[in-house]
């Protein structure tokens, strides 16, 4: 593809790290990216560098983290975790432009690592009509939630049964523009490439 040469082109390597590979310096790193790439964006870093050591700590053996170099510096890094047969892109950061480089370290480096590992789907997380030529389709999601306030849950309630028609008919229309032939496998299919 033209987005990963582009990545080659400007001299940036990629590699993904996992379990012991992961040091301390990888998340001061990665800390740096993330609150540099929240200030660029008027975000606000929710995550803490204490928790980014717990994640590490807690979790090592789920996390993929994919560390970008250009000129033996690292310039950039997106995080991922592994559960069941997925893996779940969350987070990502880096200082600089650098064209083509946040679809490099957040998408193709995670649909990689899901087939080099056997798992069945790549999870690119929330929001992005760019996912979508990509191959990363709308999907619809579930959670469970239990309001106590009685009016304050016919509220959330009367919301959802107005919004999720809505929301339905966006996916599908969002779900045309995808990048598989009609009747190809994955044309059909809602979370992501096969």
């Amino acid at each position: 593809r033209r987005e990963r040469r582009g990545v080659a082109d400007q001299g940036i390597s990629l590699e993904r790290l996992t379990d012991a590979a992961i040091e301390p310096r990888h998340w001061e790193l990665f800390f740096g990216f993330y609150t540099s790439t929240s200030d660029r964006k008027w975000g606000y870093p929710y995550l803490t560098r204490d928790f980014f050591d717990r994640l590490g700590g807690a979790l090592a053996g789920r996390v993929v983290l994919v560390m970008a170099k250009k000129n033996g510096r690292y310039i950039g890094a997106a995080l991922n975790l592994v559960g069941g047969d997925a893996i779940y892109g969350r987070n990502w950061g880096c200082r600089g432009e650098h064209k083509f480089l946040h679809f490099e370290a957040c998408y193709y480096q995670a649909i990689e690592h899901a087939i080099a590992n056997g798992l069945a789907r790549v999870e690119a997380g929330a929001q992005g009509e760019h996912k979508i030529r990509r191959g990363y389709l709308p999907a619809a999601t579930w959670s469970a939630h239990w309001i106590a306030d009685p009016p304050f849950r016919r509220a959330v309630a009367d919301f959802l049964a107005r919004e999720t028609p809505l929301m339905v008919h966006e996916a599908e229309e969002l779900g045309e523009h995808g990048p598989f032939r009609a009747g190809a496998i994955g044309a059909s299919h809602s979370g992501g490439p096969d």
